[in-house]
């Protein structure tokens, strides 16, 4: 999502004003956070704006900026009385970073980050477990599989922790761990316990897969999009683009945690021919993203979605349900989809509040509802996705 009016990535607020959706964190490898910053002019698809009714809670900044040089005046812990500040808000989706974990967040919007190369979410039982694992990481090195359940890290009990609170342990945030330190795993499998011992280590993530599903010369082309870094969109429009001109697509977005906006709208680009991705509104402002023309309208297409699809990849899921382009299939959507406004504190901390929410191109809200498939199926559900898109001619 681009425009003349807009910039993408985090940078932009060290040079002034942004806008950031904060798109969701399950990712044990980073957190994953779309960014509309503003002005610059190398932009694509439009951002439109108009006055509406505002939704969200006013955002206290100043509140936030004078703790926080109050602290450093006192030296005190300047991240520290702005978590404070954001606590007593209420704010389920506020965060404060310090300089290392922005940088570490800046990095993960470009693909690289320090981790033991997992995901993470919550199941249907309350259990966190494993979600993704990334091929050739110390995770993988150690014999961690998808459905591993996490017991306990460090020798805690992970329990009912937040699952974002969880990646923090994992990557180190909060204890300066950084890339050599080591993470004790306590694991779950079949009913067997076992312990594994991690170290963290620079990774690169390739957040788009491309493969043929069967090989026939019509069988469809599986898209698997792990998170919206830079420049996954262009892949996903490439992928599409080089796709054989009778083949289906099916579109992965499961265990897909967000990332960054622009991302998304650029590969809701790749399957619409211009027209409304989504909107969003701050501070009584309503702002719409729009697709960029000359998209491929005629190919079947099946969504595959579950509960750690979230964020910017229920943006792309909505958009494209709403639109009418595509059918979805899988669990209920996570339920992410926040615009929150960063301040840079005193000493290179970074606080942000949400101050409003997106939604559909159908007005539907996603925060805290989620998107629910046109097909809810919750076993085999990339066959049941497979034989959908063989019946709308996609290929098998």
């Amino acid at each position: 999502m681009s425009d003349g009016g807009y910039r993408f990535g985090p940078r932009g607020l060290r040079r002034g004003a942004a806008l950031t959706l904060v798109f969701g964190c399950a990712l044990a490898t980073a957190a994953a956070t779309g960014t509309l910053p503003q002005d610059d002019p190398a932009a694509g698809s439009g951002a439109r704006t108009r006055s509406v009714a505002s939704t969200a809670a006013p955002v206290d900044r100043e509140e936030i900026e004078d703790a926080a040089a109050d602290a450093q005046a006192d030296g005190k812990s300047v991240k520290d009385a702005a978590e404070e500040v954001v606590s007593r808000s209420g704010d389920r989706w506020g965060a404060v970073y310090d300089e290392r974990e922005y940088e570490e967040f800046e990095q993960a919007l470009d693909g690289a980050y320090t981790g033991v190369g997992l995901s993470a979410r919550r199941t249907d039982g309350g259990a966190v477990s494993v979600s993704r694992v990334q091929p050739g990481g110390p995770a993988d090195r150690a014999g961690i599989r998808a459905g591993d359940l996490l017991d306990t890290l460090d020798g805690r009990r992970v329990g009912k922790r937040p699952v974002a609170e969880v990646v923090a342990s994992l990557r180190g945030d909060g204890t300066q761990a950084a890339e050599g330190s080591r993470v004790e795993l306590g694991l779950v499998r079949d009913g067997r316990s076992w312990t594994r011992t991690l170290e963290r280590v620079r990774l690169t993530t390739d957040a788009v897969t491309v493969r043929r599903i069967g090989a026939g010369p019509s069988s469809a082309v599986l898209i698997k999009v792990a998170a919206f870094t830079k420049g996954a969109g262009a892949e996903v429009r490439d992928a599409v683009r080089d796709a054989p001109g009778d083949a289906g697509i099916l579109l992965d977005l499961r265990a897909n945690s967000g990332g960054l906006v622009a991302e998304a709208v650029v590969a809701a680009s790749a399957f619409l021919d211009g027209g409304l991705v989504a909107t969003y509104d701050v501070r009584g402002e309503e702002q719409a993203l729009y697709a960029d023309a000359g998209g491929d309208t005629d190919r079947p297409v099946v969504v595959l979605v579950d509960g750690g699809t979230m964020s910017a990849a229920e943006l792309l899921t909505g958009a494209l349900q709403d639109r009418g382009r595509a059918v979805t299939v899988g669990s209920p959507t996570f339920g992410k989809g926040s615009v929150q406004m960063p301040s840079e504190l005193p000493g290179g901390s970074v606080a942000e509040l949400t101050v409003g929410h997106y939604r559909t191109p159908g007005g539907r809200s996603v925060d805290g509802r989620g998107i629910t498939p046109d097909l809810v199926v919750r076993e085999r559900a990339q066959q049941r996705a497979e034989t959908v898109l063989s019946g709308l001619g996609g290929g098998s």
